[in-house]
C-alpha cells in the first residue's frame, strides 16, 4: 500500500454554484467590478502605506502620522506620531453633517421595549458618562470591565472609555464569575461596569450578584457602576458600588475628547488559550479604528439610509467592531437586540426585521441552522423585502445553509457576504464585495485589501490549488493585535513562531483554482483517519446537505486500527423520525459526497447540540461523550444544560 503524504488537510466537497451580482446591486455598490477589485487589492498589497494613508484621510485626526507602517516581525505600528480619538470619529464628526439627528442606534430588549437615540442624543449620553468615569478617578491608561447586556448604555460605556483613553475590557454577559475574576487578575482593572441582570428567555441573568461573586477575594477592583437593566433586589457595596443613573446626577455633557496616540491600546478581549488561560487580545485606537471602518464601508456598502443590523452580543469581537464601532464610524444606524432569537417564538428575529425595516443582516451560521431546524413557517409569517444584503460571520457556512439563507430570508435577490476573520484580525480579512465578486456557496471567496493569505505545507512551502494546509497572513494590516496582554512571549510563540514573519491563523483551508478560500474549520479539529487529515466542517458540510438534516457536529475519538474514528452528531428537521435506517442513509450520504474514509463510525441523533450563548458549537464536550467520558471541562458557558443532560443520557 502507499504511503500516504499526511502532511495537508484533504479536501474532498466540490461547489460549482457561482451567483454573480446583480447588476442594479452592482450598479449602486462603490466597488461595482470583479475587475476594480482586482485593481485596488493589488495596489494595497504592493502599495501598503499609500492605500492605507489615502483610506485614513477619511477620518478626523488630531495630529497628522509621521510614519504609516513600522514593522519589526512580529510587532506592528500604525500610523506613528497621529493623534486620533475613536468616541470623536463615531460621534463628533457626525454632529457637523446632516446625520446630527439620525438614529445612531436603535434597541429593542427582550420583553419588547424600543429605544432609539439620534448621534446628538448618543454623543449627549457618551459625554456625560464619560464624565462619570472621570468623577470615579478611572483615567487614561486604566483598565475597565464591561459587563452589561446588548443594550445602548454597552455601547455608550464603551465609547465613553475610548474618549478619555481608559481601556475597556468586555466580558459576555454569558459568562460565569469566575471568567469575571480571571480578566480582573490578568487586567489588573480598576473599574468594573455591570447591570443589576438581563433577560434572557424570559428570566433574569443576575449580573451584578456574578460580579459581587468574582470580588470576594481580594482584588484592584475600586469602583462598580451598576445600570438599573431589571429592577432586580442586589446587593450595593458601600463605597465600592454606584448606581449609574445617580451617578449621572453629578455631571454635565461637557466631555472633550482626548487626543490619543494612534497606538494607545483601544481594548482587550479575552479569548479562549489551548492551555486553558483566557487571552487578552490587545488593539489599539488608530489602525483597529481604520479596519473596522473600511470594511464597514466596503464589505456592507453601506449606505445612510441603511437599517444595518449584526445580531452579536457586545461581548465578542463582532459584537466590538460591527455593532459598536465600525457601523457608528461609518455614520450608519445600528440596530441592538437584547435577548434570544426564539424568545418568544422561533420568529423574533424576522418580527424584528419586518418591524424596524432592517436593510442589512449579519448573523452566524450556528443561527441559521437553528432557524433551518425551527422551520420555515416561521419566516413565512413576515414581510422580509426590506433586506438588501445578507452576512454570515463566526465560523465556516455550510453550502446548503448558505442557500436556505440566501433563498429563504434574501428571497434569491441579497448578495450573501460569508465572511472569514478572528478576535486577533480584529476586522474582516477574506469576504465577498458584494458588488463586484461573484459569490460560492461555502466559500469567504477573495482576501480585503490589504490582506495577503496563503496555504502552506508543514515546512512553509505554499501549496497548490484545491490541496488543504494552514492558513497564513504574509504582510501586517491595520486593525491586526498587537501583543498577548502581559505576555509578548506568548504573543510570538502562538502566531508568528512557526513560520516566522507570518501569522498563523490556526485554521486549515484551500483555494480553489480560482483563487477562492474555503475555510475547512480549526486546525485543532482536523481529524486523522487512517493516514489522512480531513476536517471536520467538510463532513458536517456532507451531512448538512442532506434533506432532512438541520445541523451536525463531527468529532474523533481514538481508534487502534484508523487513529481516529469519526463520531456524528446530528439534529433533525422537524417532523423527521430518528431510525436505524436513516443513521446508514447518512454514512452513505456522506461517502457519496467525500468518499468512503469520511463515513462516520457513529450517528448519533440529538433534539439540539450544546451551545454557547453565542451559538458556538461546544465541539469540547462532545468530544468528551463520543469517547464515553464523563464531562468535566468547564460548561459556565453552555447555552442550555439539558441538551447536555439528554446526550449524556442517551443510548448509543
Amino acid at each position: 500500500m502507499a504511503k500516504i503524504d499526511n502532511r495537508n488537510i484533504e479536501s474532498h466537497l466540490k461547489e460549482k454554484r457561482v451567483f454573480k451580482p446583480s447588476r442594479e446591486f452592482a450598479r449602486a455598490a462603490r466597488i461595482k467590478t470583479l475587475a476594480q477589485y482586482q485593481k485596488m487589492w493589488r495596489e494595497s498589497i504592493r502599495s501598503p502605506e499609500k492605500f492605507w494613508a489615502r483610506e485614513a484621510k477619511e477620518l478626523m485626526w488630531r495630529a497628522p502620522w509621521k510614519k504609516v507602517l513600522e514593522w519589526k516581525p512580529p510587532f506592528a505600528k500604525w500610523f506613528i506620531g497621529g493623534k486620533i480619538n475613536l468616541s470623536e470619529n463615531c460621534l463628533d464628526r457626525h454632529l457637523l453633517t446632516h446625520r446630527r439627528n439620525k438614529a445612531a442606534i436603535i434597541w429593542e430588549g427582550e420583553p419588547g421595549e424600543k429605544r432609539t437615540l439620534t448621534y446628538q442624543q448618543l454623543h449627549h449620553e457618551v459625554c456625560r458618562f464619560a464624565n462619570v468615569l472621570k468623577r470615579n478617578k478611572i483615567g487614561k491608561g486604566d483598565r475597565v470591565i464591561i459587563y452589561l447586556p446588548t443594550i445602548p448604555e454597552a455601547a455608550i460605556a464603551m465609547l465613553a472609555c475610548a474618549r478619555i483613553g481608559a481601556v475597556h475590557s468586555v466580558v459576555f454577559g454569558g459568562f460565569s464569575s469566575d471568567a469575571i475574576r480571571d480578566r480582573i487578575q490578568d487586567s489588573g482593572a480598576v473599574a468594573v461596569i455591570t447591570a443589576d441582570g438581563s433577560y434572557r428567555r424570559g428570566g433574569i441573568v443576575p449580573l451584578k450578584k456574578n460580579v459581587d461573586d468574582a470580588l470576594r477575594e481580594r482584588s484592584t477592583i475600586k469602583r462598580v457602576i451598576v445600570f438599573r437593566r431589571t429592577a432586580a433586589d442586589i446587593h450595593m457595596e458601600e463605597g465600592r458600588d454606584v448606581w449609574w443613573h445617580r451617578e449621572l446626577e453629578y455631571v454635565n455633557a461637557n466631555c472633550p475628547p482626548v487626543a490619543l496616540d494612534s497606538e494607545h491600546p483601544l481594548y482587550i478581549l479575552y479569548t479562549s488559550g489551548s492551555t486553558g488561560k483566557p487571552k487578552g487580545i490587545l488593539h489599539t485606537t488608530a489602525g483597529y479604528l481604520l479596519g473596522i471602518y473600511a470594511t464597514t464601508k466596503y464589505v456592507f456598502d453601506i449606505r445612510d439610509e441603511d437599517i444595518y443590523w449584526c445580531t452579536a452580543d457586545v461581548g465578542w469581537v463582532t459584537g466590538h467592531s460591527y455593532v459598536v464601532y465600525g457601523p457608528l464610524a461609518c455614520g450608519a444606524t445600528t440596530l441592538m437586540y437584547e435577548g434570544a432569537p426564539n424568545w418568544p417564538e422561533p420568529d423574533r428575529f424576522w418580527r424584528i426585521i419586518e418591524d424596524h425595516r432592517v436593510n442589512i443582516l449579519y448573523t452566524a451560521p450556528t443561527a441559521i441552522r437553528a432557524f433551518i431546524r425551527w422551520g420555515d413557517e416561521w419566516v413565512k409569517k413576515h414581510d422580509l423585502s426590506s433586506l438588501r444584503l445578507l452576512g454570515s460571520v463566526g465560523e465556516p457556512i455550510n453550502p446548503e445553509a448558505w442557500m436556505w439563507y440566501q433563498r429563504t430570508i434574501g428571497g434569491g435577490r441579497c448578495p450573501v457576504v460569508d465572511t472569514w476573520w478572528q478576535t486577533e484580525t480584529g476586522c474582516i480579512m477574506i469576504t465577498p464585495l458584494p458588488g463586484a465578486v461573484p459569490t460560492k456557496p461555502g466559500s469567504a471567496t477573495l482576501p480585503f485589501f490589504g490582506v495577503d493569505p496563503a496555504i502552506v505545507d508543514l515546512s512553509g512551502k505554499e501549496v497548490g490549488p484545491n490541496v488543504g494546509g494552514k492558513l497564513i497572513i504574509r504582510k501586517p494590516w491595520p486593525s491586526m493585535l498587537r501583543t498577548i496582554y502581559g505576555d509578548k512571549e506568548r504573543y510570538k510563540k502562538q502566531y508568528w513562531s512557526e513560520y516566522p514573519g507570518n501569522y498563523l491563523t490556526g485554521d486549515g483551508a484551500r483555494r480553489d483554482e480560482e483563487g477562492y478560500f474555503w475555510i475547512v474549520g480549526r486546525i485543532d479539529d482536523v481529524l486523522n483517519v487512517a493516514g489522512h487529515r480531513l476536517g471536520t466542517s467538510e463532513i458536517e458540510s456532507a451531512l448538512v446537505s442532506h434533506a432532512r438534516v438541520a445541523e451536525a457536529a463531527v468529532v474523533g475519538r481514538p481508534d487502534e486500527l484508523k487513529g481516529q474514528g469519526v463520531v456524528a452528531f446530528v439534529t433533525l428537521k422537524a417532523n423527521v423520525d430518528p431510525t436505524a435506517a436513516l443513521k446508514a442513509e447518512l454514512r452513505e450520504h456522506v461517502g457519496k459526497h467525500i468518499g468512503a474514509i469520511a463515513k462516520p463510525d457513529e450517528v448519533r441523533f440529538a433534539e439540539a447540540l450544546p451551545k454557547t450563548r453565542s451559538g458556538k458549537i461546544m465541539r469540547r464536550l462532545l468530544k468528551e461523550l463520543a469517547t464515553g467520558k464523563t464531562v468535566t471541562g468547564d460548561t459556565t458557558t453552555l447555552e442550555d444544560f439539558s441538551v447536555l443532560a439528554k446526550l449524556s443520557g442517551a443510548e448509543e
